[in-house]
């Protein structure tokens, strides 16, 4: 008994291990891709000048291209990736079901939706855009539940309303698109794309805060979000309210997600990738979500980066996410379809 005993706790202390050492890692590497998006662009700047700057120094030349341009945009992708990344693991992990993320069933297509109809129709500001980008990924999360329930829950059945209610909503937005007027196209496009084009320091509190709050609650959720993963049964068992907690881990998530859409739109694929990334990183014994937030963290500064300078066009961030995206999506697609799941 005491040798099984032993085996079981050095198994827990080699996971533990893991998981720490695998999320400094991450942590390290998000910090370099955010030090080279402050030091790379039209002219590179060597790291020292950059910390003064940040230290508020001015430095002649660096000054305004590292305070204007290149720290809104490190900035965004840093929260805009951690809340995308959260996020889809929140909804992978509590659905158990690598398709139920918000970019494949539709909840930032709702934001979107919200968000371009606000631009093309009302005129909004950028404040009631964001508002109307929150209710609109809510009010979706809702529709998608409801239609899904029927007379037994079931997460397939779930996935595939999803997935039809994204598809009317892109019809929406590109009906929305269709009868806009020329000015109002390319600011529409920022929802359908996500970019990190044209950031703005002052656009940013929303989503800063929103993330800074929302997840540390979904982080000390963490452990119960671990025993929804083994089923509503098993998780009731062990004493878990599962009605509350999956309330307060939906509405953090879809705020998130929304702000984060609301600031970059929906850069395609993060809440999709972030979750697997991490779990085969840090192992399935956890639910993952820092390591998730710094993943996406890495996909979004990355891509950014490739998108910038790997090509002799400059292209959005949600382009290159989409490429590496699609083909993981189909492999996926295919995989459950094989397997029974749908």
């Amino acid at each position: 008994m005491q040798p099984a005993i032993e085996q079981i706790r050095q198994g827990r202390m080699k996971r533990r291990r893991r998981y720490v050492g695998m999320t400094l890692l991450l942590t390290i590497i998000a910090v370099v891709l955010s030090g080279l998006m402050l030091m790379l662009g039209n002219t590179i700047y060597p790291i020292q000048d950059v910390i003064r700057v940040l230290l508020g120094e001015d430095v002649k030349g660096a000054t305004f291209a590292v305070e204007v341009l290149r720290l809104p945009r490190m900035l965004a992708g840093v929260f805009a990736g951690a809340a995308f990344g959260a996020a889809g693991t929140i909804f992978q992990t509590m659905l158990r079901n690598p398709l139920a993320n918000p970019n494949v069933i539709g909840i930032t297509t709702g934001s979107s939706a919200a968000a371009v109809f606000c631009i093309v129709v009302l005129q909004s500001s950028e404040a009631v855009i964001s508002i109307a980008s929150i209710i609109g990924g809510l009010v979706t999360v809702l529709v998608i539940y409801f239609l899904s329930k029927g007379a037994a829950f079931s997460i397939g059945r779930l996935v595939l309303v999803g997935i039809g209610i994204q598809a009317m909503l892109t019809a929406v937005i590109n009906y929305l698109l269709l009868i806009s007027r020329q000015n109002d196209v390319a600011m529409a496009m920022r929802w359908l794309t996500g970019s990190l084009n044209g950031a703005k320091l002052e656009e940013l509190p929303p989503l800063m805060i929103t993330v800074l709050i929302c997840l540390p609650i979904v982080l000390l959720l963490t452990r119960q979000l671990e025993m929804l993963e083994l089923g509503e049964m098993a998780a009731t068992g062990l004493g878990i309210n599962t009605n509350q907690t999956r309330l307060l881990l939906i509405v953090a998530a879809v705020f998130m997600l929304a702000l984060a859409t609301a600031t970059t739109g929906p850069i395609a694929f993060i809440a999709f990738l972030a979750g697997p990334i991490a779990k085969r990183l840090v192992g399935t014994s956890h639910a993952g979500i820092l390591p998730a937030a710094l993943v996406g963290i890495i996909l979004v500064l990355a891509a950014d980066l490739v998108g910038q300078f790997a090509f002799t066009a400059r292209y959005p961030v949600g382009v290159i996410t989409g490429i590496i995206g699609a083909p993981y999506l189909l492999y996926l697609l295919i995989r459950m379809n094989q397997k029974g799941d749908f």
